[in-house]
């Protein structure tokens, strides 16, 4: 998948992934993807409740085989 910007969290705990995923956003056009890795297992839970508090959605999350996190792809709305 395309992706306009990336973030990786990695080593980062709660709740600096979500810090920085609302920075990244707050300058992200409407419309444009954002991917971001974490390997905070809390990052599953506050990416995505960020992400309903901001109206923004999650088109794919996904767990890398060889990496203990999660991705996801996040399109800003």
């Amino acid at each position: 998948m395309d992706t306009d910007d990336e973030i990786d969290a990695s080593g980062l705990l709660c709740p600096l992934p979500v810090l920085r995923l609302r920075k990244k956003m707050k300058y992200l056009g409407r419309g444009l993807i954002i991917k971001i890795f974490s390997d905070d297992p809390a990052a599953e839970i506050d990416i995505p409740h960020f992400c309903i508090e901001e109206n923004h959605k999650i088109l794919k999350k996904y767990k890398e085989e060889n990496k203990s996190g999660v991705t996801f792809y996040i399109k800003k709305c």
